[in-house]
């Protein structure tokens, strides 16, 4: 088996080698080439083209975001994973790389020079694996046409009373890998007024959401800030929950956090929002699963459509990794399927038409 070619960016020596030495542990994938910033990277990839970057963000020279963009403007499409440390800047510039086309990203366990940086080998081999996968899956479907794709179901839009309620109080929703590009999609399509409040659960560590929710507020027409707990629910606001704590919605209509145990292996998780979400909305709800990996969102799909409210999954033609929305279809509770560009338009369509 040909093993993943990786490139390690980092303006460390250090960091170089120990990410390196993890990565060259595994036996189906191998660092071909470091580079020690942007500008080295981009002087080395004429030489080798490899299958997967990790990429360190703020180096001198030329940082990851103007690598990246630099890439972009070349046509080199390759995955990059970004290795990023909570530092000031850290979070925003990897918010940045993400929105520039990173396939997903990693935090240093303890800032620019991470000795412990084992701690996210386990993270960091499968994050490479998936985009890998992801990077084959793609090249094999433009090159095979005529690949025979599963049968999707039929999009459903018409029957709002089968569908939902009479009105709809809230809408939450659940993503993992891909979800900053996919959910800055939809939440900046979201119009200032949508009437209702909106929850969000994107696997994310600590040190980053606020930056997330962050940049989604000044992109976006509605107000979108990072959840808090015992943090008061308003309508036409966008609540991110904080990475490290499971996020629910209260009979006091307040938002409760807390760092009980993960759940699929992530904290926050959407099964979580999306279970409380079902009992204190019940009918009044729509809930919607987007690209990412594992099984999240699943069983809180069963509730939400048990509780009568209206359930969304994305479409496998534009996620990353069809994984949680493929989990939620399969339970046979899935409304209606779409592609992400038609995500927000649905739930502003369905909060109009239900709204009393």
């Amino acid at each position: 088996m040909e093993k993943i070619k990786v490139l390690v960016v980092d303006d460390s020596a250090l960091m170089r080698k120990i990410i390196s030495d993890m990565i060259n542990e595994e036996t189906d994938m191998e660092v071909v080439y470091t580079a020690r910033n942007g500008e080295d990277l981009l002087t080395k990839l004429p030489k080798i083209m490899p299958d997967i970057i990790t990429l360190d963000v703020e180096m001198p020279k030329m940082d990851g975001i103007t690598a990246l963009k630099e890439m972009k403007k070349l046509n080199v499409n390759i995955p990059v994973i970004v290795l990023s440390s909570i530092s000031q800047r850290g979070p925003e510039l990897t918010m940045e790389c993400l929105e520039a086309g990173a396939f997903d990203f990693l935090p240093k366990p303890s800032g620019a020079i991470s000795l412990d940086i084992n701690k996210v080998k386990a993270d960091l081999v499968q994050k490479i694996r998936l985009a890998n996968e992801r990077k084959v899956s793609v090249h094999q479907h433009k090159v095979v046409p005529k690949v025979v794709m599963p049968e999707r179901p039929k999009v459903e839009t018409k029957g709002i009373k089968r569908l939902g309620s009479d009105k709809i109080e809230s809408v939450v929703i659940g993503a993992s890998t891909g979800g900053p590009k996919a959910l800055y999609a939809v939440i900046t399509a979201l119009p200032e007024r949508l009437g209702v409040p909106v929850f969000v659960v994107q696997h994310m560590p600590v040190g980053f959401t606020k930056a997330f929710a962050e940049r989604l507020n000044s992109n976006s027409k509605i107000k979108v800030v990072e959840a808090s707990d015992g943090m008061a629910i308003e309508k036409d606001t966008v609540y991110i929950a904080q990475g490290g704590f499971h996020m629910e919605i209260g009979p006091d209509t307040r938002i409760h956090l807390n760092s009980e145990p993960t759940l699929w292996g992530v904290r926050p998780a959407a099964d979580k929002l999306f279970v409380s979400a079902a009992k204190i909305y019940g009918p009044h709800v729509i809930s919607a699963v987007l690209t990412g990996m594992g099984k999240d969102g699943a069983q809180g799909t069963v509730e939400i459509k048990k509780s009568g409210g209206i359930t969304i999954a994305e479409d496998k033609s534009t996620c990353t990794i069809y994984g949680m929305p493929k989990a939620a279809y399969e339970t046979g509770m899935v409304d209606i399927v779409l592609p992400i560009d038609s995500v927000a338009n649905e739930i502003i369509k369905q909060c109009q038409l239900n709204r009393g």
